[in-house]
């Protein structure tokens, strides 16, 4: 009887630990920088590099192989991880339109009137090198483009059903805009300062 009474206690006590975990379904940032750097480099037409056949193994290889080696070893707990979805008709017909635009925007990257923002858009960095003739152009232009980059970022988020994930996309795009810009380009720092790359 005594030992009836210690194994449903037992019981108990699992069943009331398996109520109290729960899954989180938190932000993947590493597959969102690898979806942005696609999107980027696509949109400013930087050449995607081939996957390495050499048999090196690059830092993230190492670290994934690293992970699996340790869940063998320890196994854990794992929140819900979803795949990170950016193929979407919206995600592309953005994508496309930023592209086309890109190469009217350029030679303002190239001459320092414009840059990239800390919220992921564009913005003026020097409106003395927009010359009186263009600047209602390079205004429409900067409207035209933030308006994709905000929807772009909103759709990525609604794609993968957590439109709450809008900020932590936005996040990652201002870093990915800046690592793909080109030499000589202008970019805000987290204090909101303008600095050249």
């Amino acid at each position: 009887m005594m030992k009836m009474v210690k194994i449903s206690g037992f019981l108990v006590s699992l069943v009331v630990l398996a109520a109290c975990v729960t899954i989180n379904i938190y932000f993947p940032a590493a597959q969102a920088e690898q979806a942005a750097e696609k999107i980027v480099d696509e949109i400013i037409g930087n050449p995607v590099p081939a996957d390495d056949k050499g048999g090196a193994i690059n830092p993230t290889q190492s670290r994934r192989f690293g992970l699996i080696l340790l869940d063998t070893v320890i196994p854990s707990a794992h929140a819900a991880q979803p795949d990170f979805n950016v193929d979407t008709p919206q995600v592309r017909k953005l994508q496309a339109s930023m592209k086309q635009r890109f190469g009217s925007l350029k030679p303002h990257y190239d001459s320092g009137a414009l840059g990239f923002a800390g919220d992921a858009l564009v913005a003026v960095n020097d409106s003395a090198a927009i010359s009186l003739k263009e600047k209602n152009k390079v205004k429409k232009l900067m409207a035209d483009e933030n308006r994709d980059r905000n929807a772009l970022y909103q759709a990525i988020a609604d794609a993968n059903g957590h439109p709450e994930w809008l900020a932590d996309v936005r996040s990652v795009f201002a870093k990915t805009w800046v690592q793909k810009a080109n030499s000589g380009w202008w970019y805000q720092d987290s204090k909101g300062a303008w600095v050249q790359k």
